[in-house]
C-alpha cells in the first residue's frame, strides 16, 4: 500500500507504527494527538510549515523498506 497525503495520520501511524519517527524528524509532533485521527497528511504538513511531499516521499520509503 502507499501512503497519500489524503490519508490520516492516525491511520498511517496505526498501519506502520516505524513511521512515527519519520513523523517527527520532519517536524510533525502530533501524531499522538487527538487531531491526528482527523486531520489527513496534508493538512498537518501545510499547518506546520513541513513540505509534504518530502514528507510522504519518506514515508513511503520506510514502509517499502519494510516489505523487503
Amino acid at each position: 500500500m502507499t501512503i497519500t497525503k489524503d490519508m490520516t495520520i492516525e491511520e498511517v501511524v496505526t498501519q506502520y507504527p516505524e513511521t512515527m519517527m519519520v513523523f517527527m524528524r520532519h517536524g510533525l509532533h502530533c501524531v499522538g494527538c487527538h487531531v491526528s485521527a482527523f486531520e489527513n497528511i496534508e493538512e498537518g504538513a501545510t499547518a506546520h510549515g513541513i513540505n509534504v511531499d518530502a514528507l510522504v516521499a519518506d514515508l513511503n520509503k520506510v514502509v517499502s523498506s519494510r516489505k523487503k
